[in-house]
């Protein structure tokens, strides 16, 4: 069902074709999760630094060398993963990142941190007390909601007492974003030691050793937390990434939707405008600048998909009129000077006064029209503040001087245009 729904809304010709093209790579995402939850998998990111030992810290888990190990930086440079036999269960997948840090390396950061987001764990590996960039990056993740292991690495490079006093400062810097319990010392591929040898004789050899790896405190508190929360973790990852989808689409969405909305409002201002400046009655200057916000309304409705009737239109446009005659009076009563002034020469400064009034009448149908795409964009809703906060904050944010003087060329230029085509 939900693959279905997700190929319906990709198919539907009424969103945006540029909108569903870039919906498209979010709907693999989801494809993938649903993949997931079906074959009862769970993903474990290690997240880090470069050169923490990311890559060595899985080898260690897994008991094979599957990720690629390098003393140069950023050898990780895209995601990787491998499935985590050891665990009975099956279905678990350890995932390889970038390292967050890398020089010129700001995709593979955010790849990193997709892959962060559609895990069901995140193992953040450090290899000393925790760094400014290391603690931010940590805080972002777990404003995520996903359970988190913080893991010191390359412990054996410190004595007891170092290491004990270096655990409780990462404790100490994470409260509140780490349980303490969850903030684990491991060593996931120790330096060669110097080992002598004394034979039977007396003779001495020295060699040098590399000891094995010890991951096993961090083996068993992963298997603590997939044995008690496994089944719930991928569910709640689930939830959580198909939320942050849906916010990512509706936003994604409603941006369509004001871009077009932007083009319908600019086509009645015009036709507006052009017919107030043409009309030489001045009454019916007014009823026709009603109609034409109550028909731009309405078609505004529809490009955000609630459609309004022409009654709850023109309800809509008489709240805005009725605020903007609160809050710019002066310009209603520009409008009916010009009207006056066009009745009283006698038609004689038509192109004059006609494109003055046109102009403001192109600024109101503006302000109507701005008005009205936030009230929809909102889900018909005005907020908080009520339709008087809503028309407040567009005058204010408004330049009146450069609409009208748009407003002006615009009418202008398609009042000469038939007059030049009939001279040619």
């Amino acid at each position: 069902m939900a693959r279905e729904s997700l190929r319906d809304l990709l198919a539907d010709e009424r969103v945006p074709a540029d909108v569903r093209e870039v919906l498209a790579g979010d709907y693999r995402q989801v494809e993938e999760m649903l993949d997931k939850l079906e074959h009862e998998e769970l993903h474990i990111s290690v997240f880090g630094r470069v050169s923490v030992g990311k890559s060595a810290l899985l080898n260690a888990l897994l008991g094979e060398q599957r990720f690629s190990t390098s003393p140069l930086h950023g050898e990780t440079r895209e995601t990787q993963r491998g499935q985590w036999h050891e665990y009975r269960s099956g279905g678990v997948f350890l995932i390889d990142t970038p390292g967050i840090n890398e020089v010129d390396g700001e995709v593979r950061e955010r790849l990193a941190h997709d892959t962060a987001a559609r895990s069901d764990l995140v193992v953040f590996v450090v290899d000393g007390d925790i760094t400014e960039v290391e603690l931010t990056s940590l805080r972002v993740l777990a404003s995520s909601r996903r359970p988190l292991l913080l893991v010191l690495n390359k412990a054996d490079r410190y004595t007891a007492a170092e290491l004990e006093t270096l655990l409780a400062s990462l404790r100490r810097h994470t409260a509140g974003t780490v349980e303490p319990e969850n903030v684990l010392a491991v060593s996931a591929d120790p330096a060669a030691r110097v080992v002598i040898r004394v034979t039977a004789d007396g003779t001495e050899t020295e060699t040098r050793e590399r000891p094995q790896p010890d991951v096993s405190v961090l083996r068993e508190r992963l298997w603590e937390i997939l044995e008690r929360e496994g089944r719930t973790l991928a569910a709640l990852n689930a939830s959580l990434f198909a939320g942050d989808l849906a916010d990512r689409v509706g936003e994604r969405i409603l941006l369509a939707r004001r871009h077009l909305g932007a083009r319908v409002i600019r086509t009645y201002c015009v036709a507006k405008g052009v017919a107030v400046a043409l009309n030489p009655v001045p009454v019916t200057d007014l009823l026709a600048a009603v109609a034409v916000d109550l028909t731009m309304v309405v078609h505004l409705s529809k490009v955000f998909g609630l459609p309004l009737s022409r009654g709850e239109a023109g309800e809509l446009v008489k709240t805005i009129a009725g605020q903007m005659a609160l809050l710019a009076g002066s310009a209603w009563a520009i409008h009916f000077l010009s009207s006056a002034l066009k009745l009283g020469t006698g038609g004689l400064s038509a192109l004059v006064t006609g494109s003055a009034q046109g102009a403001l009448a192109y600024y109101t149908t503006y302000i109507v029209g701005q008005a009205a795409e936030r009230y929809l964009a909102a889900g018909k809703s005005w907020g908080e503040g009520g339709p008087k906060m809503v028309v407040r904050d567009i005058l204010d944010s408004v330049d009146r001087e450069s609409v009208l003087a748009e407003a002006r060329a615009d009418i202008l230029a398609r009042i000469k245009a038939p007059a030049s085509q009939t001279a040619g």
